[in-house]
């Protein structure tokens, strides 16, 4: 390597810091130039002559634009269209990032379905077998048929599931209550069939008729009235149900249960959707709880619903 080389070499590694400190700038430069309006690039322009002129410094601020529109003639286009491509996958990547994150987190919600009710059913059945071995076939066939409908939604999520699912579920659940409470539980289902064919997400309804059960009706020694009814609140499905059991007083795994419905509502439908929780009174004295889950609903749902209610003691 002769002298010459060696100089430049030596000049190449002392700017190596200076190239490191100012590429980022020289960058942030030219993106700027490449997205920016040629308006504003002459507004620039005119405001750096003006604050410049006095300094002696107006020709190197002519000599700037100069470069900048060259810049912006020559290779504006195509790092505007970069830059615009890159923000559009980066954003759709944090979309999905997104979307499989508020998955995880609903899958996580509907698995967290207490197992008590299985096991307490179970149970029940084992008792039977000896006492009364037709009522535990008949508990035992109840069973089969809530796991039947209970299971696949649970695998397949909120996306395709449907009001009428939801209640052909929880009235397998409330059979199977009935053959244990006997004429302690009384049901009501009053859902249109016109609006069992809109979208709910799954497990919501279940969650408030199991909470009604264990933390309303079961306490109360003389039981009491169970109701799911569903309407059209102008835009909105009201789905709701009631119960005439001891009043609400949320304990660890109601409160669980109603924070998941919750949670899930928001991420489902932001600020559109929304579960109340109401007492029930009479005579201003405690008489039960309404819970209902409000939902925005298609247009294509009818004007006004009414559907006779049925009945199960």
């Amino acid at each position: 390597m002769n002298e010459l080389e060696k100089f430049l070499d030596s000049i190449t590694q002392g700017l190596r810091p200076l190239f490191r400190v100012f590429e980022p700038l020289w960058w942030q430069f030219f993106d700027w130039v490449a997205l920016v309006s040629w308006v504003k690039l002459v507004v620039v322009w005119l405001l750096l002559t003006i604050f410049m002129g006095p300094l002696g410094l107006a020709q190197p601020a002519f000599l700037l634009f100069i470069f900048a529109s060259i810049i912006k003639v020559l290779a504006g286009g195509k790092r505007r269209a970069d830059i615009v491509a890159r923000d559009a996958s980066e954003h759709a990547k944090l979309e999905r990032l997104e979307r499989y994150v508020m998955e995880a987190r609903m899958q996580a919600m509907q698995a967290q379905i207490e197992p008590h009710f299985l096991f307490n059913t179970l149970s029940s059945i084992d008792v039977l077998i000896e006492l009364d071995p037709q009522r535990a076939s008949k508990m035992q066939k109840r069973l089969i048929q809530y796991l039947r409908a209970a299971l696949p939604q649970m695998r397949e999520g909120a996306a395709a599931s449907t009001l009428g699912q939801q209640v052909a579920l929880s009235q397998a659940y409330l059979e199977i209550m009935q053959m244990r409470m006997e004429e302690r539980l009384t049901v009501r289902i009053n859902v249109p069939e016109v609006l069992t064919s809109q979208p709910f997400p799954s497990m919501m309804l279940q969650t408030l008729v199991e909470n009604a059960i264990q933390h309303g009706l079961e306490p109360k020694a003389a039981g009491g009235l169970l109701e799911v009814t569903a309407a059209l609140q102008g835009a909105r499905l009201l789905v709701s149900v009631l119960d005439t059991g001891v009043g609400f007083s949320p304990s660890p795994r109601a409160g669980i249960g109603l924070a998941n419905i919750r949670d899930r509502l928001k991420m489902l439908y932001g600020l559109d959707a929304e579960l109340v929780i109401e007492a029930v009174m009479d005579a201003d004295r405690p008489a039960g709880t309404r819970a209902s889950i409000i939902l925005p609903i298609g247009s294509q749902a009818p004007a006004a619903i009414s559907a006779p209610v049925k009945e199960a003691n």
